[in-house]
């Protein structure tokens, strides 16, 4: 069995694509953004090969990346979708609630979004994730339609990027008016 294929690996090729980016973002001093390891309390080690072969999740983890942006404090998860939609349950309320926290302090939250029955790339922001969250909860639909996704604000690879997300991010920020300087 491929080792894509497992549960526990969902996200691991996305992941490896912003992580690359990242890289790079950081050798030309565009940003410096990290990714937030998941905190594991190991249960059994093999010393001799270096591994873990069983543990479990100390505690619920933030998101996925956490960084600053030219000034500009950044969290983000990256989510992949094999269906129409992004079903909200790959979403946990402590994330949610992380992000809601760091928008308080004026930082910007968002997703990067994989669909890969289209093979594109979204920039999702917070606040319209947040809506379809609360939506559900509220008994309404328990995804975001792929049609919801603003083409404007799709992430290709771009430059020797993998997903070039920089030149998305500067897109939203300008619609949005939240930085004439982005």
């Amino acid at each position: 069995m491929s080792r894509w294929n497992t549960r526990g690996l969902r996200g691991s090729t996305l992941e490896e694509m912003v992580n690359i980016t990242n890289d790079m973002y950081r050798a030309h001093k565009l940003a410096l953004v990290q990714k937030i390891p998941t905190p594991i309390n190991p249960l059994r080690l093999d010393n001799a090969e270096r591994t873990i072969s069983l543990a479990y999740f100390e505690k619920k983890s933030t998101v996925d990346y956490i960084g600053a942006v030219q000034g500009v404090p950044v969290c983000f998860d990256v989510k992949e979708t094999g269906r129409k939609s992004l079903p909200l349950q790959n979403i946990h309320e402590h994330q949610i609630k992380f992000m809601e926290d760091f928008t308080g302090q004026r930082g910007l939250a968002f997703f990067i979004v994989c669909f890969h029955l289209y093979n594109e790339y979204f920039y999702l922001p917070y606040d319209v994730l947040k809506t379809f969250w609360d939506g559900s909860r509220a008994g309404k639909r328990k995804s975001v339609p792929y049609d919801v996704f603003d083409k404007k604000l799709s992430i290709t690879s771009k430059h020797g990027y993998p997903l070039h997300y920089l030149e998305t991010l500067d897109i939203y920020l300008q619609n949005a008016g939240i930085n004439d300087n982005a």
